[in-house]
């Protein structure tokens, strides 16, 4: 590929603004709209119902220029369905398709050039960029992306910018892999760019399989056409030509509005041959994973695209020299890919002004657990835990004390309250024993006990080991076994020496991130909660009240 940029291709004619879902389209702008979330967990509360009913309802009120309108994520998880009127900032929360007066006279009331209310904190302390548009754009609308800037970077890139040029941009921009490793993804592009091999690849990873994550299945639900830019983008900076986007099966929702956007930017001339009449050509397909947590690993994740079984593979050589069919691959997860369009578009420095002086931009996080506002968020990096979990989470249900969060799924720990001040970036994780990981966040309050904390990620490492090596195979079930002997009451004080020193083994002994991660709940909940353990174990006494401890054996 040559490393002159090409003259300005014409830009396409708009398209005519249509209503989502077959509702009437209107023929001029909105005086106002009804968002709608339709994302998974809204819809499998009957959002679709809402969307349908309302439409029925404001034409029945004679609104003629109000737009009701699908959207995808609106964040706010747990309290869906969710309408929003963005003109005013109104959301309503638990909405039912047969409860629709107040949305109804809320629409009728707005007034041209009305004061938007204030946000509340879940929102106010946010700052968007790889969900900038969540819950604003009809995720299979192209019209709507294109309408929203998109594709305006994959435009530039191609008209004003060598490859080389783009590939100094994301290095300046200090983006690092938002898949959990936190590797710099300029670095990682010009390993790829500069790799002897043709044809090149490049691969989005969506086999999100951390408990309680899902921000790459929002963000594919949501805005499909942002990560299918960033592809493109970086296939013109590293050369390829062909791509793929590796995902669970269990998304369906976020598979087929992919295969919609893939088809639709095709149609346009974002995909396939010549794109935007350059010389860029490259084509995106889906591959669907079985399920298999170890696939999110780079080396599994290449032998399952490959149509082989998900196991890992020593390294080197990395995926960026041999990876796909023993080519050099670029891959990167949902959201890294979901910033490469604002970086092109704002500026490398632009992006590299927003968080910490190691941990650039933005990172989405799922709030989980015992915490009130359940749901997506996107922070800037350096927010502390305390602000993540009382101003925008709510702080705790029912008012109870705060115990621990959880980051980096199920190789990651437990943070205990004396770090709520800490701000979250990429180095302050790893320094309290925890790490990044793809962006779960379950936040736990009194009622846990972390040795049960501990024991129950162990059980799912052990499930989801490949079986390939000894270390992880082995060694996590007898994690397990120890673990569920002192949840039980029933382990001595050699049996917790005994699971220190084997976990330490299966750290460093194992093929892949996936059992050399797995001890870590263990040492965080060690490292903190030791009394908790040693409760268990000497007192034969659970300090939360969850484990059945099992009675102390009568002497003979």
């Amino acid at each position: 590929m040559s490393e002159s940029a090409p003259s300005a291709p014409p830009a396409p004619p708009k398209r005519p603004r249509r209503a989502a879902d077959g509702l009437r389209p209107l023929e001029g702008p909105a005086r106002a709209s009804a968002y709608v979330c339709e994302a998974v967990s809204c819809l499998s509360a009957q959002s679709h119902d809402v969307l349908l009913k309302l439409g029925e309802q404001v034409s029945g009120a004679g609104l003629k220029d109000v737009e009701v309108k699908r959207v995808g994520c609106l964040l706010l998880c747990a309290s869906g369905p969710l309408v929003q009127i963005p003109v005013t900032g109104q959301l309503f929360s638990n909405v039912r398709p047969d409860d629709l007066d107040a949305i109804v006279e809320a629409l009728a009331d707005v007034t041209p050039g009305e004061q938007r209310a204030p946000e509340a904190p879940f929102f106010s302390r946010q700052r968007r960029i790889a969900t900038q548009n969540s819950g604003r754009i009809d995720p299979e609308s192209l019209d709507d992306y294109v309408e929203k800037g998109g594709f305006e970077a994959l435009r530039s890139v191609l008209t004003s910018m060598t490859p080389a040029q783009v590939r100094e941009e994301i290095t300046r921009s200090g983006l690092r892999g938002r898949g959990g490793a936190g590797y710099p993804a300029g670095l990682k592009w010009n390993t790829v760019a500069k790799a002897v091999g043709s044809p090149k690849y490049v691969i989005c990873n969506a086999d999100e399989g951390d408990p309680g994550a899902f921000m790459d299945r929002s963000v594919l639900e949501s805005d499909p056409y942002r990560v299918i830019e960033g592809m493109a983008i970086a296939a013109y900076a590293v050369g390829a030509s062909e791509g793929y986007v590796y995902c669970r099966a269990e998304y369906p929702l976020a598979v087929s509005r992919l295969r919609k956007a893939i088809h639709s930017a095709g149609r346009a001339g974002y995909l396939g041959l010549h794109i935007l009449d350059s010389k860029l050509g490259f084509e995106v397909d889906v591959r669907l994973g079985a399920g298999a947590f170890v696939c999110g690993e780079e080396t599994a994740l290449i032998a399952s695209v490959q149509g082989g079984r998900g196991t890992p593979t020593t390294r080197p050589p990395y995926p960026a020299v041999a990876g796909l069919w023993d080519q050099p691959t670029l891959i990167n997860n949902v959201e890294t890919f979901a910033n490469i369009a604002p970086i092109i578009r704002k500026g490398g420095a632009w992006f590299a002004g927003i968080g910490t002086s190691t941990s650039k931009g933005t990172k989405v996080f799922a709030l989980a657990g015992r915490v009130v506002n359940t749901g997506l968020i996107e922070v800037q990096m350096g927010t502390t835990l305390r602000e993540i979990v009382f101003d925008i989470g709510g702080g705790i249900v029912d008012g109870r004390a705060f115990k621990a969060v959880q980051t980096g799924g199920p190789s990651g720990g437990c943070i205990p309250a004396e770090f709520l001040d800490m701000g979250v970036d990429y180095e302050s994780l790893v320094g309290v024993g925890s790490f990044m990981g793809s962006g779960g966040m379950i936040v736990m309050d009194e009622t846990s006990c972390m040795v049960d904390v501990a024991r129950y990620f162990m059980d799912f490492c052990r499930e989801e080991s490949c079986g390939k090596c000894a270390p992880c195979r082995v060694g996590t079930t007898q994690l397990w076994i120890l673990l569920d002997r002192i949840s039980h009451g029933g382990a001595t004080l050699d049996d917790l020496a005994q699971m220190e020193r084997l976990g330490a083994m299966v750290q460093r002994t194992s093929l892949c991130g996936l059992g050399q991660g797995a001890p870590n709940p263990i040492f965080s909940t060690l490292r903190y909660f030791r009394d908790e353990y040693l409760a268990h174990i000497v007192d034969r006494v659970c300090p939360a009240g969850v484990c059945a401890i099992e009675p102390a054996p009568v002497p003979v």
